[in-house]
């Protein structure tokens, strides 16, 4: 019993962790792709390691448990919303990216 509440919550820990690298990842990309020559490089490249990454780390907590994938897609998910959420109190909106029109 308590070892399958540590492992549900180190999934979860987990989901955090992977939403942290595939949305800070994400934000990096942005970053730097605005500045470069090739930008869309940049964001296929990030896409592939990213979604690689995260799609290996879901597999490794689920260690062929539903249970375990469930709470590492709760924390990832979660990690989501946080980060749209701090983006939108930052101004980091798609919105603050355009141009005002004259």
């Amino acid at each position: 019993m308590m070892n399958d509440i540590t492992l549900g919550l180190l999934a979860w820990l987990a989901g955090i962790l992977l939403g942290a690298v595939f949305f800070g990842g994400l934000w990096w990309t942005v970053r730097k792709a605005v500045a470069a020559k090739q930008p869309a490089l940049w964001f296929l490249v990030s896409l592939l390691l990213r979604t690689g990454i995260t799609l290996t780390g879901f597999y490794w907590v689920a260690g062929g448990a539903w249970q375990r994938l469930v709470l590492c897609l709760l924390g990832f998910v979660m990690m989501r919303v946080l980060v749209v959420r701090l983006s939108q109190a930052k101004g980091l909106t798609t919105e603050a990216c355009h141009a005002p029109e004259s």
